[in-house]
């Protein structure tokens, strides 16, 4: 099976909404593939349309405030008319197969004895029912309102199912009647009486019983519908302010802003059932829509619910994927000092395969260490209830300097970070917010020690957040050096942000956006140069998303001047590789799996010309120019060659790899059948990775089960037993609180 929406011939660039709208079609091939277990296949159609929401809100509502402008794709020429139509004509394409697809799993559900039902096709007995529970426990709950010149349009919260019925007046009038139903208030998921678990959604109830609640109308007809609304608002506004304003009115302003956001433009309608003309036209005028915006579906409008289904069947293992849980880096000794152990060799963990726990045992150690002064590190997301910021708050109490940038513009994490933020300033930390007009996206950890009366360094710097629950899910990369150089430099970026200034030059690590995008283009040059000279010429990227012109054009003159060139490239990627004349040189691979491919490879050069940097910047604009971004050199020579085999083993993933064609679309890799996610689970768990000359676990490590299929999200991982540090001379019951309540107001699954 392929993607649509191929680049423009005989062109080498696409534009950026479609390769997305292609990325997401990726994982909609996962929810249809039969290599994946029922359970999984159905977290993939739902994660297909969570994907498909917040592309509408962030992507096409910044091309519907530029409608006007003359904005056009720099890559492509498109202007944003153009941009919306495609994106619109490739939505409706994707939402058909979609349908097709969630038909087929809701079968093939209801043959595991899961099946959700219709109304109007249950019998009598349990229509009776349904009418007695709609009546004692979803009546009273609901406030239909008919609209008219005394009753306005009401207001549809973002992403909420309503439910529209076309209603007839005794003197033959239509008017149309609205009704929400109740997102957060009604229970989704409806048992039905009898064996089996069958079930009907609440919203399902609701449509059918509108005569109850619009008693002196007809009504003609009903639909259901869910809007989508814009989340495009530019959050660097709460930053407009001159510098000497206080902390607390800063998140005030950021929280205004979220507020505001919550009621901007719709850009997405769907509906389930069948629309009158007049109250289409009805629907589109009071939401300022085109008709194209309104797309029918088939199946129910949110696939929450498949949350609730999983549940209802973990005990048939068979429609899961196999168990697999983050195992001990068999390179770090858990009884040993974390602290000692870096200052020994470099360290580096490798999510999800191997547990976070030497990272938090490293912060609860310098929480404890006499001999650390300081702490800083960057939160840009962080978990529900943050072992990290624990560990910040214990060392801060334990008398340590403490400094967290938290990056209140984390889109969708806004209000949790807020959270956060306070807990960290009552408990004594340094809390600064990044720059104006740059979000702090970058993965950075500094410990400054005083050893003997010399000043040294513990440096973490890592491909993806410090986030508990992510990296369970997401594939990052956490290096952890003693590097006097990298140490010293991570501290001037510190000191740098504290100042509300960049790093302009560096020599160690690449740091957007004055020295990233020029030393990674510098090495480039260089490759080319060696391959004009008539030498191996190699660069390898593993990346989330391509869409920097100037790196893309600098990749295709380097096809052309003869380097190999591979890249990894998970998302949106706006250049075509394998092009006659252009990219020849270039292949492109991308892999949707059970994990999120989430981690950052550059490698420059062949032999002794190799340099291997993980990084948390993707070749993309905003990463490059407007974040600052930070890319560590690995020069332990073990790791480094750790790296590259596991960029090797990607690139020739049979399972869940994708190869971009010339023509733009993506294919099934071909070839011996290969996962490579799997792959490094069983290396994970059979200690394959443990480095030569270090002493072996002390505990026999499980043998990995058997191998089902091919990769995706897995099961609920045991919770990591961590120690924690010893209690604080002082009790702090108001902080932990705060920290508790916080936590509840992230997301599971954090976003880049």
């Amino acid at each position: 099976m392929t993607d649509g929406a191929p680049a423009p011939a005989p062109s080498c660039y696409v534009n950026r909404e479609l390769s997305w709208l292609q990325f997401n079609q990726r994982v909609l091939e996962e929810a249809e593939d039969p290599a994946n277990p029922l359970c999984e296949r159905l977290n993939f159609a739902s994660i297909f349309q969570s994907n498909l929401d917040e592309f509408y809100m962030v992507r096409v509502g910044m091309l519907m405030d530029t409608l006007q402008l003359g904005v056009t794709d720099n890559k492509t020429g498109m202007t944003s008319a153009e941009q919306a139509a495609a994106v619109l004509d490739q939505t409706r394409r994707l939402l058909a197969q979609r349908d097709r697809i969630c038909k087929g799993l809701l079968a093939e559900l209801a043959e595991q004895g899961v099946e959700l039902c219709r109304f109007h096709s249950l019998p009598d007995k349990a229509q009776a029912f349904l009418e007695k529970h709609f009546t004692s426990r979803v009546l009273p709950l609901l406030s239909p309102q008919v609209i008219g010149r005394k009753q306005p349009f009401p207001f549809l919260r973002n992403k909420e199912i309503y439910a529209v019925a076309m209603l007839k007046t005794k003197n033959g009038g239509e008017r149309m009647g609205v009704v929400s139903c109740g997102e957060g208030v009604l229970r989704r998921l409806i048992p039905l009486p009898g064996e089996g678990q069958r079930f009907i959604l609440v919203e399902d109830l609701i449509a059918s019983f509108l005569p109850k609640l619009f008693l002196h109308y007809k009504v003609e007809g009903s639909a259901l519908i869910r809007l989508v609304r814009s989340a495009d608002i530019e959050m660097d506004d709460a930053s407009d302010q001159s510098d000497d304003v206080p902390a607390e009115e800063y998140r005030k302003s950021m929280e205004k802003l979220i507020r505001r956001r919550k009621r901007l433009q719709p850009v997405k309608l769907e509906y389930r059932g069948k629309l009158s003309d007049s109250i289409r036209d009805s629907l589109c005028a009071c939401l300022g829509l085109n008709k194209k915006h309104l797309f029918s579906c088939g199946i129910p409008l949110d696939l929450s619910f498949a949350g609730a289904v999983r549940d209802l069947l973990r005990d048939k293992t068979e429609l899961f994927y196999p168990r697999r849980v983050p195992q001990n880096s068999p390179n770090v000794d858990p009884m040993a000092s974390m602290t000692q152990q870096i200052r020994r060799r470099d360290l580096m963990l490798s999510y999800p395969y191997e547990s976070v726990r030497p990272l938090l045992r490293l912060l609860q150690e310098a929480g404890q260490d006499p001999e650390v002064v300081s702490i800083k590190m960057t939160l840009y997301r962080v978990a529900h209830n943050s072992k990290i910021v624990e560990a910040l708050v214990d060392a801060a109490e334990n008398g340590k300097e403490v400094v967290a940038l938290v990056e209140l513009r984390a889109r969708f994490d806004e209000e949790n970070n807020i959270g956060w933020s306070r807990v960290l300033e009552q408990a004594g930390c340094q809390v600064i917010y990044g720059l104006d007009g740059l979000k702090v996206h970058s993965k950075l950890l500094l410990i400054t020690r005083m050893h003997n009366e010399q000043v040294e360094y513990i440096t973490q710097v890592g491909t993806g957040n410090y986030n508990e629950d992510t990296v369970r899910l997401y594939t990052d990369y956490a290096l952890m050096t003693a590097s006097p150089e990298i140490g010293a430099e991570a501290a001037a970026v510190f000191n740098a942000l504290s100042m509300g200034e960049v790093v302009e030059d560096s020599r160690h690590l690449m740091v957007a956006p004055a020295c990233l995008r020029t030393r990674i283009t510098a090495l480039m040059d260089r490759e080319i140069e060696q391959a004009r000279a008539g030498n191996a010429a190699y660069l390898g990227f593993k990346l989330n998303g391509l869409t920097d012109k100037l790196l893309i054009d600098k990749l295709i003159e380097a096809s052309q001047a003869g380097v190999k060139i591979d890249l990894v490239v998970r998302g949106v990627c706006c250049m075509v590789g394998g092009v006659p004349g252009l990219t020849d040189n270039i292949r492109v691979v991308s892999i949707v799996g059970r994990y999120l491919e989430h981690a950052r490879i550059y490698i420059f050069g062949q032999d002794e010309r190799r340099q291997v940097y993980i990084s948390s910047a993707d070749f993309m604009t905003r990463n490059t120019t407007r974040r600052v971004e930070v890319a560590a050199p690995v020069y332990d020579p073990n790791l480094r060659a750790h790296l590259e085999q596991m960029f090797a083993d990607e690139l020739r993933d049979t399972a869940k790899g994708r190869v971009q064609q010339p023509d733009g679309t993506y294919t099934r890799a071909q070839g011996e059948p290969f996962s490579s996610q799997e792959h490094f689970c069983e290396q994970s768990y059979s200690g394959a990775w443990a480095l030569s000359g270090l002493p072996k676990p002390e505990k026999p490590r499980p043998k990995p089960r058997p191998i089902s299929g091919a990769a995706a999200k897995p099961a609920p991982a045991a919770k990591p037993s961590v120690p924690g540090p010893k209690a604080p001379p002082a009790p702090r019951p108001a902080v932990k609180i705060q920290a508790r309540k916080h936590g509840l107001l992230g997301r599971l699954l954090g976003r880049d």
